[in-house]
């Protein structure tokens, strides 16, 4: 099911007929900058924001003094799994690592880099980042964990991923999933889209507002992209000390955890190494970026 469109008006108020006067029905529908972004791809257009000819990113914007809009929200109905389909499903508990590319691993070799911002402009430091995506061939594997894997961004708010260009499969264009989640704060889920793909036109899924900036790099290609969360940077705490003890001091999910904190978990004792938002999968010892036993 594709997700309700963001950008969408609702308001209920008609749009203009074929005439311009602004008397059409209330059958008319609104039209969206994302409908107009999709039209354009269907015609062939490049979708450019820039003089360059390049998708704008984040800090173009903020450069500009802008606030900026929130990366959208797209997910393909695969988290939960669905038992009944195939498809691209997120599975937790994916290794701490930046490059997914296993040696020998074929596939164009990929770099995407970028930066996490909030809505204000501030980079947003200690991000969350898991990526998943198809091989080479459009296949997902969900006996390991193959081209999966989670990050953190840096002090700066960036993060480098090095992977592969993935491969298609039916019904979908070329894509990357991401879910990121700011220290405290929900969880986007998303994807990222490759420029001039004859499939984005036909994907119901796709949003040009995803779209990374790609370039040849020797054999391979580099992107950019940044991902700007429904959040306000401010300068990041350090952490508690002493440690803090979270109620009843047990961990469990769904509770916001500052780094420092300590819980215990099936008879241990662990600090919490990062702030972030607890969620089933992220157990500790499951994910030794957000843990240390003690």
């Amino acid at each position: 099911m594709t997700p309700p469109d963001p950008d969408a008006s609702g308001t209920g108020a008609s749009a203009p007929d074929a005439s311009g006067t602004g008397t059409g029905t209330g059958a008319d529908r609104r039209i969206s900058r994302k409908s107009l972004l999709r039209a354009a791809v269907a015609a062939g257009a490049a979708v450019p924001l820039l003089a360059t000819g390049t998708a704008a990113l984040a800090r173009d914007a903020g450069a500009q003094g802008r606030s900026l809009k929130p990366t959208p929200f797209c997910d393909d109905g695969d988290d939960p799994t669905p038992p009944q389909m195939e498809g691209p499903y997120f599975k937790p508990n994916s290794p701490l690592r930046t490059d997914l590319v296993a040696p020998g691993a074929p596939g164009t070799r990929l770099t995407v880099g970028g930066h996490v911002f909030g809505r204000n402009c501030v980079p947003l430091a200690g991000v969350l980042l898991d990526f998943w995506q198809a091989d080479h061939a459009g296949g997902y594997d969900m006996a390991g964990y193959t081209f999966r894997g989670h990050q953190f961004t840096d002090s700066s708010g960036a993060f480098t991923l090095r992977t592969i260009v993935p491969g298609l499969y039916p019904g979908r264009t070329r894509h990357i999933h991401v879910k990121a989640q700011a220290p405290g704060r929900p969880v986007l889920t998303t994807q990222l889209y490759f420029p001039g793909e004859p499939r984005n036109s036909t994907d119901a899924l796709f949003d040009p507002d995803l779209l990374m900036n790609v370039r040849g790099a020797g054999s391979g290609k580099e992107a950019t992209f940044d991902f700007v969360l429904d959040a306000d940077g401010r300068p990041t705490d350090p952490p508690t000390d002493p440690p803090t003890d979270p109620p009843s001091g047990s961990w469990a999910p769904g509770r916001p955890y500052a780094a420092g904190d300590r819980v215990t978990h099936d008879g241990a004792t662990y600090r919490c190494l990062q702030a972030h938002t607890s969620m089933t999968g992220w157990e500790p010892p499951l994910v030794p970026a957000l843990w240390r036993r003690e």
